[in-house]
């Protein structure tokens, strides 16, 4: 394996772990950090174990909440509840704070070699415009709709504003963006259930043939009305998944309806104006990830007590929330869910409890040993995203070769997704044995500098040269 070494701290329980950094193991010269690496390949690994139940199932159906839609058999039951509780959003919420720690590390490295302020700014719009662009490849051409690499590339163009801003600041919009994502689900939270209890007063009331008051009438009416455009919208949900299991399943569909079924998704979020919600999304996460690294925690450069406190603290918060959002949804009733107004929080918290778990590892000799082929993962990290979705997209679940679509419930697809991800990370370390940089970086990399980068192994990057700690 090429790249940073990891110097483990085992036994110094206040003190900080040794992350070393190398000044040019990329063939473009950026620096890596070998704990972002690691931190990066689990993510990009673990948004397979989200990314699936869409490859495999209907995208229309996770959209409507019909988590029972791809299967609901007792080990269903017990992999989606799992997911949603440990896993679900927290591998898009790390890969979005460590897109802000890029943004920090890039911009700093630029500012020392460019003019000025707008060299910096230039050079990494261009960068994520060509990111942008990628992403536009994979919605349109490899078909996958729930693309990230285009809204990384525009929230990034909104985050980089801020990057200069102090570490309090950054956490503190952040965490503003975040909280105003909320919209009326707090609200909605508090205030439905009376709302609920008031209608089926005024229902009960007319059926034994009480006269309402002017305004009892008029709150009768409108909730009546609320409850009929419900119903009307789920019908047009139950509509809208089986057209999109026709158009993907191989008795039924062809190329010519998956593809259509998935322009037309995608095309869909954007004219309902999701775009925006996803881009705030992730620029607000990437200003907490720059947050969390300009005080050196997401990268582990805090001590071992911070690390377990911050571990137990993060898990007790996003876990907690998310172990009663996942019972109360199982309960397949339109009663107020806590994941109305905690779904973002518990995210938030969930992957801190990540880091800190990870960080608390990397302390440890075997933690070290068994996160280390994690870093390769995390250098190749565009590439394996694409090769997940050609993988699952165009090898199992279209609706020709393998066309496993819809055939697999929640375990099968969570197996599934352990094993290609089993497949890729081997693949990943095998192939830094003989190249710096994966394919598809390479490719990103060499558009944004205007030259064709060396896709091989300098001397000093053959296997078996370990660079000197900083």
């Amino acid at each position: 394996m090429t790249g940073v070494a990891i110097i483990s701290q085992a036994g110094k329980t206040d003190s900080a772990p040794h992350v070393s950094m190398t000044t040019a193991t990329e063939p473009d010269g950026a620096p890596r950090v070998a704990s972002l690496d690691i931190l990066r390949g689990l993510a990009i690994l673990g948004i397979l174990f989200m990314n699936i139940s869409d490859f495999g199932g209907s995208l229309h159906a996770f959209f409507a909440g019909d988590i029972r839609h791809i299967g609901w058999s007792q080990p269903d039951q017990v992999a989606w509840w799992l997911r949603e509780v440990f896993a679900y959003g927290t591998a898009r919420c790390l890969l979005e704070m460590l897109f802000g720690v890029g943004m920090v590390l890039l911009t700093d490295r630029a500012a020392q070699a460019a003019a000025g302020r707008w060299a910096v700014l230039r050079g990494y719009y261009w960068r994520n415009f060509v990111l942008f662009l990628f992403g536009l490849v994979h919605v349109f051409i490899l078909l996958w709709p729930g693309d990230i690499l285009h809204t990384y590339g525009l929230a990034a163009l909104v985050a980089v504003w801020f990057r200069r801003l102090g570490p309090k600041w950054l956490l503190g919009i952040g965490l503003s963006l975040a909280l105003l994502q909320l919209g009326g689900g707090g609200f909605g939270y508090v205030t439905v259930p009376g709302q609920r209890a008031e209608l089926a007063r005024l229902e009960a009331q007319q059926v034994r043939g009480v006269t309402l008051a002017k305004d009892d009438a008029a709150t009768l009416e409108k909730g009546l009305e609320k409850r009929a455009e419900r119903a009307k919208s789920e019908a047009e949900e139950r509509t809208e998944i089986a057209a999109e299991d026709t158009a993907r399943q191989a008795s039924t569909g062809s190329f010519q309806t998956w593809a259509r079924s998935a322009w037309d998704f995608f095309i869909g979020m954007q004219k309902q104006g999701l775009e925006i919600l996803f881009i705030w999304e992730a620029a607000g996460t990437m200003l907490i990830g720059a947050a969390l690294y300009k005080w050196g925690i997401i990268q582990g450069a805090r001590s071992r007590r911070f690390y377990v406190g911050m571990t137990i603290a993060a898990y007790a918060v996003g876990i907690g929330i998310r172990a009663v959002g996942a019972f109360e949804t199982m309960r397949f009733d339109d009663a107020p869910s806590i994941m109305w107004p905690g779904s973002e929080l518990s995210r938030l918290a969930t992957t801190l409890g990540h880091i800190g778990l990870v960080h608390l590892l990397l302390g440890t000799v075997l933690g070290t040993k068994l996160l280390k082929p994690f870093e390769a993962a995390g250098k190749t990290a565009l590439t394996i995203y694409i090769a997940q979705t050609l993988i699952c997209l165009w090898l199992l679940y279209p609706p020709f070769a393998l066309g496993l679509y819809g055939q697999q419930g929640w375990m099968a697809l969570m197996i599934t997704a352990f094993t290609i991800n089993a497949l890729l990370l081997w693949a990943a370390n095998v192939y830094l044995r003989q190249y710096r940089i994966a394919p598809v970086e390479w490719a990103w990399r060499s558009i944004v500098a205007g030259k064709r980068l060396p896709l091989g192994l300098g001397t000093g990057d053959r296997p078996g040269f370990r660079p000197l700690a900083a």
